[in-house]
């Protein structure tokens, strides 16, 4: 009876559109002589497959090892009545119906294509469009789903009969490559100098290493935006991106052909260096190498990390290739190469990411000498993803977005729009959540525009129509009063989710937690229930419920917003909180006079339970920093001074907790205030600052009976201290949760806020 001929209707759901999976389950069949069809339609992929059991079983079981990009959420099979007649197996043109597929993300060169780009006698030799089904641009060409030609922008590229071939071959690695391209065919290099005037050269490539060797700073186009690139040896360059780019200490990532080559600039472990040759490409945070680093001075001026990266184009690969000289094969990429480029985002005074031709000539004239150009067009913008060295994210983008984050629940969908820093978008349909790529700080009106582009294209692309608007409770964000715009369009209820719950909410949504936890919530500011402005907050969480079981004492805020810019005033208004308000005069100069004059008077002065104040206020009472060029400066500098002093024991009565749940500081920081060398305050503020946290957990729990605790908060992007903390923790038997899929920063709320909105209760007859 197992031979007798069965037919069955089997339905995939996940990432299974533009990975090669058609072409995958076509030759499975055929391999095994079996007859029916694949096809796409906004559910996923849909198969009819018949032949004898055994052969059937076989094939489910081979579905199940899917291709590399493929990534399978749910597969279901149900029997079907025979197909009487029916022989051979093929590929069905796309359907249409509701959406619930999974956009693909865009990755850099497979093995195979880096092989043929780099075989003289390949007809897609140096070729900076290659690509093929498990490779190459995805969510950034696209405008829709199905995911098919006609839906990206390769769709005005008309294949030669060489690409068509391969297009339609089943046994060939591009049978429905959707990018598929070759020199005859798809898109082509253009090379434009400083004015915008199209060169003629006879090789683009060749004339861009020239530029860059000369000191040039040049605009190239990539896959979700333009970078601006330089030599990152040549300390005039880098100062002069740096003051082109109004960019004055942030720091810019490298680029380097190959493992190889950055290992001379950074220390890494078998973790770090496979998370640099993913196919998404991030820009991973590693150590430098001191003796090496400081012949890049102007790379990340104070910080202990560089953020490096490998070619995630063949475009990037080009130039390091052209750079050793054009070799054959790929002997070469186990070689150290000198050529070293910084690779910043192209978004001039910290506007949107550039991705249109046009819009590139004209924003960044002034600040290239040159634009490298090309006919495919970027449909979605897509910064580069950054993550830490153990794998947490920055920033989440390329390569990564619109990936889907499974939920321990369904729910109703969610249009979640993120905070004022660090912005992202996310969207949630039934039991999974698409965050956006990183939207950026909403401090201009280019930011804001950007920010409803991405909700316009995420909503097309993934064809979700949200029932509920969720945002931040400070209604004066940009993205909170485009929620109220949205929810009084479309006739929707909008929530807003107070700050630091939104961050915990995060990492409980990512890691499926259910019931209460104790989230422990640091970083700069977000708007409190009860309109005060918190930033070092402990809470009992439980889905759309949360209580402040406790937070750090509060500190005069002198000049508002002001002082989360200029640290001295952190430190002036710890120094009149400790009595010693006498002394300002002497450590800040005329200056203090105002300050001293404000805190005395409360006049122009808010308070804050900030945790990203109190790294302020410790960098400048160090003589670290009192003036902040971007944000997260002073702490991140700190980090890097005590990494590079070492362990120290904590001043153990450097703070107390109080029963009404306040961690009070104040101690640490008068020791700080002391005649303290820099590298060493650093390293007790980070010892005391980490016992603290564990002695105000310990509190908590014992008054709340949980042992197990979220931590999140921009914050925790200080490895040292979340290291040294979720150790102390475990060790003492708590369950520790870290965001893992998001950052922890505020480039993870729109997933706390979506996760928050789907469990609450809204009015009857309103989804």
């Amino acid at each position: 009876m197992q031979t007798m001929p069965r037919r069955w209707a089997i339905r995939v759901r996940g990432q299974v559109q533009g990975v090669g999976f058609r072409p995958f389950v076509c030759r499975l069949a055929r391999q095994r002589g079996l007859s029916g069809a694949v096809g796409n339609d906004g559910a996923g992929v849909w198969i009819e497959v018949q032949g004898p059991l055994p052969l059937l079983r076989d094939f489910v079981a081979a579905l199940r090892q899917p291709p590399p990009l493929a990534c399978i959420a749910a597969l279901r099979v149900r029997a079907r009545p025979l197909c009487v007649g029916e022989s051979g197996f093929f590929i069905a043109a796309s359907g249409g119906g509701a959406i619930s597929v999974e956009m693909p993300p865009d990755t850099a060169l497979c093995p195979a294509c880096r092989a043929e780009l780099f075989d003289p006698a390949n007809r897609r030799w140096r070729y900076p469009f290659i690509t093929c089904t498990d490779c190459g641009p995805r969510y950034t060409i696209s405008t829709a789903l199905p995911y098919d030609r006609s839906r990206t922008s390769m769709a005005g590229f008309v294949l030669c009969a060489a690409c068509a071939g391969e297009y339609h071959d089943p046994d060939d690695r591009r049978f429905h490559a959707q990018p598929n391209a070759c020199p005859r065919c798809g898109p082509r290099l253009r090379l434009h100098d400083a004015s915008g005037m199209l060169l003629a050269v006879d090789d683009v490539i060749a004339a861009v290493l020239e530029l860059l060797r000369g000191g040039a700073i040049v605009a190239l186009k990539g896959l979700g935006g333009f970078h601006l690139a330089c030599d990152a040896t040549n300390a005039a360059t880098v100062a002069s991106l740096r003051q082109r780019k109004q960019r004055e200490a942030k720091p810019f990532a490298l680029m380097a052909a190959n493992r190889v080559s950055l290992a001379q600039w950074v220390e890494g472990d078998a973790v770090s260096w496979r998370l640099l040759q993913l196919p998404q490409r991030p820009i991973v945070l590693l150590r430098q190498r001191l003796d090496r680093a400081r012949r890049l001075p102007g790379i990340a001026p104070g910080l202990a990390d560089f953020g490096v990266m490998l070619p995630s184009t063949p475009l990037q690969e080009l130039l390091f290739h052209e750079a050793a000289g054009r070799p054959a094969g790929l002997a070469w990429l186990e070689q150290p190469w000198p050529l070293l480029l910084v690779m910043s985002s192209a978004n001039p005074g910290g506007e949107p990411l550039v991705v249109d031709d046009a819009e590139a000539l004209q924003r960044l004239r002034g600040i290239a000498d040159a634009f490298v150009l090309h006919d495919r067009a970027i449909v979605a913008r897509c910064d580069d993803s950054v993550v830490a060295a153990d794998g947490g994210f920055v920033r989440r983008a390329r390569g990564y977005v619109p990936g889907a984050i499974r939920l321990p629940d369904a729910g109703p969908a969610v249009l979640a729009l993120g905070g004022f820093f660090k912005n992202t978008v996310c969207l949630t349909r039934g039991d999974c959540a698409y965050p956006s790529p990183h939207v950026g700080t909403l401090d201009n009106a280019a930011a804001c525009r950007a920010l409803e582009e991405t909700v316009a294209h995420l909503r097309r692309v993934l064809e979700i129509t949200p029932v509920r608007i969720a945002c931040d409770r400070h209604p004066d964000f940009p993205s909170s009063r485009l929620a109220l715009r949205y929810a009084a369009e479309w006739a929707l209820p909008c929530i807003a989710v107070q700050h630091h719950h939104a961050h915990v909410a995060a990492v409980v949504a990512e890691w499926g937690l259910r019931g209460p936890v104790l989230g422990l919530a640091l970083d700069g500011v977000g708007l409190g229930v009860d309109g005060g402005l918190w930033g070092g907050e402990l809470l009992w969480v439980d889905g759309a419920r949360f209580v402040r079981c406790g937070h750090l004492r509060e500190l005069p805020l002198p000049g508002g917003d002001r002082a989360a810019r200029e640290p001295w005033r952190m430190a002036a208004a710890v120094l009149y909180e400790l009595g010693r308000g006498a002394e300002l005069g002497r450590w800040f100069g005329e200056r203090a006079e105002l300050i001293g004059q404000m805190l005395a008077r409360g006049v122009g002065v808010a308070v804050t339970s900030s945790a990203g104040r109190v790294f302020d206020a410790a960098a400048a009472l160090l003589g670290v920093r009192e003036w902040s060029a971007y944000e997260g400066q002073a702490a991140m500098e700190l980090e890097a001074l005590a990494c590079r002093y070492g362990p120290l024991a904590p001043l153990r009565n450097g703070f107390q907790v109080g029963e009404d749940g306040v961690l009070d500081l104040l101690q640490l920081l008068d020791e700080l205030a002391g005649d303290m060398a820099a590298d060493a305050g650093a390293a007790l503020l980070h010892a005391t600052l980490t016992l603290a946290l564990y002695k105000w957990l310990e509190w908590a729990g014992g008054r709340w009976g949980l042992r197990r605790v979220v931590l999140s908060g921009g914050c925790f992007l200080n490895r040292l201290l979340a290291v040294c903390l979720r150790e102390r923790l475990e060790a003492a038997g708590w369950q520790v949760f870290t965001a893992r899929q998001m950052p922890p920063n505020d480039g993870g709320l729109s997933l706390g806020q979506a996760w928050v909105a789907m469990q609450m209760t809204v009015p009857d007859g309103v989804q």
